[in-house]
């Protein structure tokens, strides 16, 4: 049967080979469709495609909505999720009891998950579902360790390099185990003397993870992670080439995390407008490399989702463009707007 590729959801297998209209092979028959080959066919302008025929008890659009609401990962990843955040609390206490972690616990809480992740490559769902409210310092070390995880194999690295990244993400935070409860969950601007301390989380972790393991730059990169390309970090000011390549990686999804993420001081900020702001920041304070990546990668997993327009307007993302990462086409009904063309609309937020 002869379908829209806007009305294709994950799992329709297609009959026969997909081509562009310049005559490039773009999927083969047989391809059981993800979400991932929807926008490859949506980003070569492909209007319709061939698929086998599917069931007519249930109509694309509440399959759509079934699909993105409950994803089949989640059963399996959100225990795992949450089992991680509450195993690393204990690593946080053992690391300011002992003054040191253990590399086999740090597997075992962090390797069930990347497991899983390697699966697993819709990020923005992911964040969706899983952020939550409590306990933002465990769930956020998380967070961190997953998002590397991601970001180092988009960049290049291979998996079992992504891997160690991942655990570098992990516990880039482990050093704030030593400062007081008090002043990291306070609700109210810290004081000079207050940040002051806080920063010396980037060297209570450099020693505590210095005598964990025999991988300098995990210690590197809890060291570096709060360095800017423009020197305006800490703790050490340092600029461009002299911070590390996997420190570049955390500090782009660590400023990520703690954006999107609900705090005592801080209301939880929409991912897509977050994007936007690290865009911002890649001009002077983060790699810009690392941080277009970032961002052209998770663009795609945008696509699928329901936005709600400054308008009040409420549409479903179809496509995004590879250059103009935050002016998606949108549908709002039977009418599409595409966002490079319309200046006038702002997406609000982006939600399943």
């Amino acid at each position: 049967m002869r379908v829209q590729v806007i009305d294709l959801n994950e799992g329709d297998v297609l009959s026969r080979d997909t081509f562009n209209n310049f005559g490039l092979h773009v999927l083969s028959k047989g391809t059981t469709l993800q979400r991932y080959d929807i926008a490859r066919l949506i980003q070569h302008q492909i209007d319709y495609v061939d698929i086998n025929d599917k069931p007519t008890t249930q109509t694309p659009a509440s399959r759509t909505i079934e699909s993105t609401t409950s994803p089949k990962w989640l059963p399996t990843v959100e225990p795992i999720y949450k089992t991680a955040v509450s195993k690393f609390e204990t690593l946080f206490s053992k690391a300011l009891n002992d003054g040191e972690v253990d590399d086999d616990e740090v597997t075992a809480t962090l390797q069930p998950l990347l497991s899983n992740l390697q699966l697993e490559r819709d990020v923005v769902s992911m964040l969706l579902l899983l952020n939550t409210s409590d306990d933002y310092t465990y769930q956020h070390s998380v967070q961190v360790g997953m998002l590397s995880y991601y970001l180092a194999t988009w960049v290049g690295y291979d998996n079992k390099e992504s891997l160690q990244i991942g655990k570098a993400g992990f516990l880039h935070d482990i050093g704030k185990c030593r400062i007081d409860l008090d002043i990291l969950n306070k609700p109210a601007k810290l004081t000079k003397d207050e940040f002051d301390e806080v920063k010396k989380h980037t060297l209570y972790g450099h020693e505590i993870i210095t005598k964990s393991f025999d991988e300098p730059y995990l210690a590197v990169s809890a060291l570096q992670h709060h360095e800017r390309v423009d020197g305006s970090g800490y703790p050490h000011g340092l600029k461009g080439e002299e911070i590390h390549p996997v420190a570049k990686i955390i500090s782009v999804v660590d400023i990520y995390s703690a954006m999107i993420s609900e705090r005592v001081y801080q209301q939880r900020r929409d991912l897509f407008d977050v994007l936007k702001e690290l865009y911002n920041m890649s001009f002077a304070e983060l790699d810009a490399f690392t941080t277009h990546i970032f961002i052209k990668h998770m663009i795609p997993n945008f696509i699928g989702k329901k936005v709600e327009l400054v308008t009040g307007e409420i549409g479903v993302i179809v496509m995004t463009h590879p250059t103009e990462f935050f002016q998606p086409l949108i549908r709002i009904d039977e009418n599409f707007i595409d966002l490079t063309v319309e200046r006038g609309y702002e997406i609000k937020q982006v939600y399943l």
